[in-house]
């Protein structure tokens, strides 16, 4: 309940209303954060009448308004945004310094510190889309002279979404966002092409669909309850010799998936490293 309670009495500014940013408020409120103590500012109208109708959380246009009293300011805009709202929300950052948790992809934590000005404690954190039912996994990091008491609370608010690790060295952002962040597409991907395979084998395409969805979600789950990382016993489970899962894996690894797999996460890094290049002045 200690958890619930620090949570409950925290004052939160999200800026940009956004998927990433839904999946924290969701996160939030699911373990004890109250929605009028959280603020989005948000441009578009309709985007805040639905965080509103959602969630019950406070919004606002104004990115200044939004930080004046937050304890916690998570920056949750495209990374082609980023410096221009990270410059002009810094004078108001000034004011109460708050933990500053940015979640865009590729944008360095010391450009970030640049635009934000010296002394705002920082955390840059890849959280990915499950954090919005608290199934989430969101690595952080932050340079070692962060306090300790702000490491605690970056890792409070993340972990209300599920998963948190910290990672040691910047550059392992690329690869958490490669592997986690965008890792559910890839998933969902997946059981698309599963779901348009059963329907060319003559299942009925809406039967296969739901197939196809329930076994990504049961695969998921089951890997959740066992509580264990080893994965390839859990593949060895379910796959006997000489039977018709084996033929499937077989063709798989005869068709490359594992240097696909492999080339796939590899763009995915790149494209973060681009990232930090091309928008991050």
């Amino acid at each position: 309940m200690q958890h619930m309670s620090a949570l409950e009495s925290l004052s939160i500014a999200l800026i940009g209303g956004g998927n990433m940013a839904r999946g924290i408020i969701g996160g939030l409120i699911g373990k004890g954060a109250r929605p009028a103590s959280i603020i989005v500012s948000e441009p578009l109208e309709a985007s805040r009448q639905a965080l509103v109708s959602a969630f019950g959380v406070r919004v606002t246009a104004d990115n200044a308004e939004a930080v004046r009293d937050a304890q916690v300011v998570v920056l949750a805009v495209k990374p082609q945004l980023m410096s221009g709202v990270a410059r002009a929300l810094a004078p108001a950052l000034r004011a109460n310094r708050p933990l500053v948790i940015s979640v865009a992809a590729g944008i360095r934590a010391d450009r970030l510190q640049h635009w934000l000005g010296a002394g705002i404690p920082l955390v840059r954190s890849m959280p990915n889309r499950p954090a919005l039912i608290g199934a989430g996994a969101s690595g952080l990091y932050a340079d070692a002279s962060l306090p300790e008491a702000s490491r605690r609370l970056a890792e409070q608010v993340l972990a209300s979404t599920g998963l948190t690790v910290w990672v040691k060295n910047e550059e392992q952002i690329d690869a958490v966002t490669a592997l986690s962040g965008s890792g559910p597409a890839y998933f969902f991907r997946l059981a698309e092409l599963m779901a348009e395979a059963g329907a060319a084998l003559g299942l009925d395409a809406d039967v296969a669909r739901q197939l196809a969805a329930q076994t990504l979600a049961g695969a998921g789950q089951l890997v959740a309850t066992e509580k264990t990382t080893d994965l390839a016993r859990m593949r060895a489970e379910v796959t006997s010799k000489g039977g018709t899962t084996e033929a499937a894996l077989n063709t798989f690894a005869a068709q490359g998936f594992d240097r696909l797999v492999a080339d796939a996460m590899a763009a995915a890094e790149r494209r973060s490293r681009e990232l930090a290049a091309q928008f991050g002045d």
